[in-house]
């Protein structure tokens, strides 16, 4: 319109659309032209301006983002920190409570039952407050691992012996394969004792069926299955039954348990290379997988 407007007003013949003189034929192709130009840089410039502004809304929410993320990592540090520190706290008067009740209860008297309840209570409550220490430790890579070798039969026959005693234990069965060679493995004994008690005790609790814990050796790894006939994990909790703290709902959740278990298994496990994962059984309920490194032994070693 531009164009049209200069040449029907300021170029001569006026009041026509005609064109005189070769040279005002050349402003006005001129004119266009520029005009043309000018349209395109504006558009491009409006495009890059939108460009721009949509990139500098994606670099504020990223760093919103990032500033979350910080956030959350310096919480959950300071929630472990506040957590070894409760905990340690918490051991000296847990210790007086039961040395006290210990104390009332060889007395003979009627306060005996009470005492003894006490002295239950508080052997629960000074577990819970180990596992919350040694929780924080694994997480702060502050727990020491003794790997050495050792067979898969003791370590099987070891966490037995953890539920003598108990009354359910008679409800667990164990299976190894003695066709494999001598089934053996690098791992802190101790601390592999206690994934194996924390795993068979979980298992007892969720089933009142018998538990079955398996052993064999593949891939370069030993495997442990723990396996019960319980109701199994809902599918919507299998992401969480690892968590610190969390408790399954369902009519296998223990009310009484701390929800600490099943993470401190997992981070013991990994902490000495090894895993633990969940899967279905087939028929109804749970198994544990529990896999530590294998060792090799010599041939001497083995016919020893």
């Amino acid at each position: 319109l531009g164009f049209l407007a200069i040449n029907y007003f300021f170029q001569p013949p006026f009041d026509t659309l005609t064109v005189g003189e070769p040279s005002d034929l050349l402003a006005l192709v001129a004119f266009l032209s520029t005009a043309l130009v000018a349209n395109t840089l504006l558009a491009r410039a409006r495009t890059e301006a939108e460009r721009a502004r949509k990139h500098a809304e994606e670099i504020e929410t990223l760093s919103q983002e990032v500033r979350h993320a910080e956030a959350l990592r310096e919480a959950s540090r300071l929630k472990d920190i506040l957590m070894a520190s409760v905990s340690h706290d918490l051991r000296t008067p847990l210790t007086a409570i039961r040395a006290i009740a210990q104390d009332i209860a060889a007395d003979g008297s009627d306060a005996t039952a009470r005492a003894e309840i006490i002295v239950g209570q508080a052997d629960r409550l000074g577990k819970m407050v180990a596992d919350v220490l040694d929780l924080s430790r694994l997480k702060a890579g502050a727990f020491t691992m003794h790997a050495e070798v050792n067979t898969a039969e003791d370590l099987l026959g070891a966490t037995v012996r953890q539920f003598s005693g108990v009354p359910d234990a008679r409800r667990i069965e164990t299976i190894i394969d003695y066709s494999q060679p001598a089934l053996v493995g690098t791992f802190d004994f101790v601390q592999s004792l206690r994934v194996m008690t924390n795993l068979v005790d979980n298992a007892l609790r969720c089933s009142h069926d018998a538990v079955t814990i398996s052993v064999t050796q593949m891939n370069g790894s030993l495997s442990f299955q723990i396996a019960d006939r319980g109701q199994g994990v809902l599918v919507t909790e299998r992401d969480r039954i690892f968590d610190a703290f969390y408790r399954p709902v369902g009519p296998a959740a223990d009310a009484g348990a701390a929800g600490l278990g099943l993470s401190i298994a997992r981070q013991l496990a990994e902490a000495q290379g090894g895993s633990v994962r969940y899967s279905v059984r087939p028929g109804g309920g749970s198994i544990f997988t529990f896999e530590l490194p294998a060792a090799m032994l010599e041939p001497e070693e083995t016919s020893e």
